[in-house]
């Protein structure tokens, strides 16, 4: 209940979750080089922020391990290999 009134509060001050989301990356896909999966971060700096942000918001269970992996599979950080066909920019 937590994370939907503070889900709720955060858009009425942002419009939308996605423009607050893309607030943290100027709009545009993070692509780091991951030479090889095991090289990748569980939190980055980023994650670390944004995670601080939305405990300050009153959001719950939103550490940098989990907020990473959401950023992830949201598309707004590209932590795939360097050789991946997925990766962006190939």
């Amino acid at each position: 209940r937590a994370n939907a009134q503070a889900f709720l509060r955060l858009q009425e001050d942002y419009v939308s979750f996605d423009a607050y989301l893309w607030s943290f990356v100027e709009g545009k896909t993070i692509v780091n080089d991951v030479p090889d999966y095991r090289q990748a971060p569980a939190k980055t700096p980023l994650s670390e922020k944004l995670a601080k942000d939305l405990k300050k918001r009153g959001f719950k269970f939103t550490g940098p391990v989990a907020v990473l992996s959401f950023l992830q599979a949201a598309g707004l950080v590209d932590d795939h290999e360097n050789d991946c066909e997925w990766k962006s920019g190939r």
